[in-house]
């Protein structure tokens, strides 16, 4: 089965890395303004820009506030478990304090962490591992996904799952 529009999207931007300094990632600039943001840099974490820029580029609209990874978990179509183009909020810190990551599953690890391709991990676009504990929701954006969706393709990875994206 193909890649869901968006994810092929986002496959896209693999390696596209924030600018040190006084010049900006273009990219990131282009999805902030997709967001309908202020933000005019690529220093103010962008996880959700990623997210909702790419949402934009594939006619899907994104969630209200979507700078904040909190905010994905308004998106109305919510899944009891990963599916490969499902976007998923993740707490940081700790599960109530409104910090977070957020970006798109797309398959898990040798080890069964969940593979995320997402904005600001690690200052650039990339797929890591995370882990299913620190998980505050999986959400749909469109309609229910497919079933096949849901047999998530093992992605090698290093094992090293993410704790602090930035």
């Amino acid at each position: 089965m193909p890649d869901p529009a968006w994810i092929a999207t986002a496959k896209k931007y693999l390696g596209q890395r924030e600018v040190h300094g006084p010049q900006h990632n273009p990219h990131v600039l282009q999805w902030w303004k997709n967001m309908g943001t202020p933000f005019k840099d690529d220093e103010t974490p962008w996880c959700g820009a990623f997210v909702g820029g790419v949402l934009v580029e594939t006619g899907i609209k994104p969630v209200a506030g979507g700078a904040s990874a909190q905010a994905w978990l308004k998106l109305p179509v919510k899944l009891d478990k990963p599916a490969v183009g499902a976007v998923v909020i993740f707490w940081r810190n700790s599960p109530n304090s409104g910090l977070g990551h957020v970006g798109f599953v797309v398959g898990k690890d040798q080890s069964g962490h969940i593979m995320v391709l997402g904005g600001n991990q690690g200052d650039m676009v990339s797929i890591k591992p995370f882990s299913t504990d620190r998980v505050k929701g999986y959400r749909w954006p469109g309609v229910y996904p497919y079933a096949d969706r849901f047999n998530l393709p093992v992605i090698s990875s290093d094992g090293h799952v993410s704790t602090n994206e930035a």
